[in-house]
């Protein structure tokens, strides 16, 4: 019985496998590409994902907290610069040859009318530019960049609610790219300031903005890199160390909020790397430290402090370790510790690699550039720099632009602040390089008399005023104070050569 069941069983059993391979065979010869897809009644999903944070605990990773925390401190601004038409050379030549005192000076105050045939409208004309902007303080404080307001006759604030303001200006910083904004209101949400040297690449972030007017917008991403320099910014003493990130940014994201997981601001969106205008990829930021030290400076002095070391510098980098024989290969080699320079007096050398300052390790420009942009003159600074293979630390006490530890003061007469300018005396190497006694150099143009008045670039050198020799800011000042009429400004460009004129009145 056991027996011929044992043999009913191993009989089905085969006929039940020659079956089957029997059925393959005819559907593999029938369709030797014949794909199966299976279907399922539904897709198994994660609600959510986790990550560590630095206490290595795990927190979930969720954008809708984040995003509705930092939505309502986003504001979108509006800014309408009156213009003046002009189809000539930026620097206000024609045919190669500068002569806008024609132009500017007698037809303002002689009424001589503009010579046929140039080519040029001086009829005003509006233009509007559209950017973001960051609340972080409650009584209508509000951060954006300098490259969204600048020239503005009137800035216009819309807050998420769709509330409308005018805004003043606070103060501008152009060699981060950063504003401050005023409008008058209180209780209003806001965003605080994060601790921008802790941000790790890798790490997630958000990107809260108005991009092509479309208003709060919000993209994810992670920091890809920290550090950037682009030269982007045009100024002589720029600041570009920008955290990189892929959360996607496009024209009018300018001035809006990168932030982390916890809604806290870890830099101001500043710029794009897009051959077409638009999102190819990478967005920058200014690091929120950085942001903090301008507003504080703009709020307490009226002015950015900025520390100098007194270094001209280069990233090191294997061609420069073979050529100077280097012991390191990351750090900024320093070409030369200018005289009397912060640098020098400390003890640091030409040839010296700076590796680290304080706790910050350095290993390029910007990384230096960074960490000495968050000081003021008179700070100390502790550098560490390899020499020939060895270790040495060195305490520098840091230095304004004049070369003293004096901070700043910004005390412009009205006059002088009529002129919706920012000046600086010329030192004396590059008065040197240009031939001339001295000048005052046009640091940032703002609205105002040169900018309604005159086709004026920045980077003009102030020579002359009415025919007669400036060297320094006072001079213009004193000047101006009781000027009343027309005003004619002599000068040159460090880039372009010979004379330029720019009249205006007063």
């Amino acid at each position: 019985m056991t027996k011929n069941l044992l043999q009913t069983v191993v009989v089905a059993f085969l006929v039940s496998a020659l079956t089957l391979v029997g059925y393959n065979q005819l559907t593999s010869n029938k369709n030797e590409n014949n794909i199966r897809v299976e279907h399922v009644d539904s897709t198994p999903a994660q609600s959510v994902l986790f990550s560590k944070d630095e206490d290595g605990e795990f927190t979930p990773v969720d954008f809708t907290q984040t995003a509705e925390k930092v939505n309502d401190a986003v504001v979108h601004i509006k800014s309408t610069q009156t213009a003046i038409a002009n189809n000539q050379s930026p620097y206000g030549g024609r045919s190669g040859q500068a002569n806008p005192f024609e132009d500017d000076f007698f037809r303002q105050f002689f009424g001589t009318p503009m010579p046929q045939g140039q080519g040029r409208s001086r009829q005003p004309e509006p233009r509007v530019g559209t950017g973001s902007g960051v609340i972080i303080n409650a009584d209508g404080y509000i951060v954006t960049n300098n490259h969204v307001i600048k020239d503005a006759d009137d800035i216009e604030v819309t807050l998420h609610d769709n509330r409308n303001y005018k805004a003043t200006l606070v103060g501008t910083d152009p060699t981060t790219d950063l504003a401050l904004l005023k409008i008058e209101e209180t209780g209003l949400p806001k965003v605080n300031l994060s601790d921008s040297d802790k941000v790790r690449v890798g790490e997630w972030v958000l990107a809260v903005g108005n991009p092509f007017n479309l208003n709060s917008t919000v993209t994810a991403g992670i920091v890809s890199a920290k550090g950037r320099s682009i030269n982007i910014l045009q100024e002589q003493y720029a600041i570009e160390s920008f955290i990189q990130t892929d959360a996607a940014i496009n024209p009018g994201n300018s001035g809006g909020a990168l932030v982390n997981l916890n809604g806290d601001l870890v830099g101001i969106n500043t710029a794009i790397a897009s051959p077409t205008g638009s999102y190819s990829g990478y967005g920058f930021a200014v690091p929120s430290n950085i942001v903090s030290k301008v507003v504080e400076d703009l709020l307490k002095y009226g002015i950015t402090q900025r520390g100098y070391m007194g270094v001209r510098i280069r990233p090191v980098d294997g061609a420069l370790v073979r050529e100077k024989g280097l012991s390191v290969n990351q750090g900024v080699y320093v070409d030369e510790a200018t005289e009397n320079g912060a640098a020098i007096n400390s003890g640091i050398e030409s040839g010296d690699v700076i590796v680290k300052v304080d706790n910050t390790v350095i290993n390029s420009n910007p990384d230096l550039l960074e960490a000495i942009a968050q000081r003021r003159p008179g700070d100390a600074v502790e550098v560490t720099v390899n020499r020939n293979g060895t270790e040495k630390m060195f305490s520098v006490i840091l230095n304004n632009r004049d070369g003293n530890t004096e901070i700043v003061q910004k005390e412009l007469a009205k006059a002088l602040a009529s002129l919706g300018a920012n000046f600086e005396t010329v030192d004396k190497e590059t008065a040197k390089k240009l031939d001339i006694k001295g000048g005052i150099k046009v640091t940032d143009l703002q609205s105002g008399a040169l900018t309604k008045q005159t086709n004026m670039q920045e980077g003009f050198i102030i020579t002359k005023i009415d025919g007669k020799n400036v060297t320094d800011v006072a001079e213009l000042e004193k000047y101006l104070d009781n000027k009343k009429g027309g005003v004619m400004l002599e000068g040159v460009y460090e880039e372009y050569p010979g004379s330029y004129y720019y009249a205006f009145g007063v």
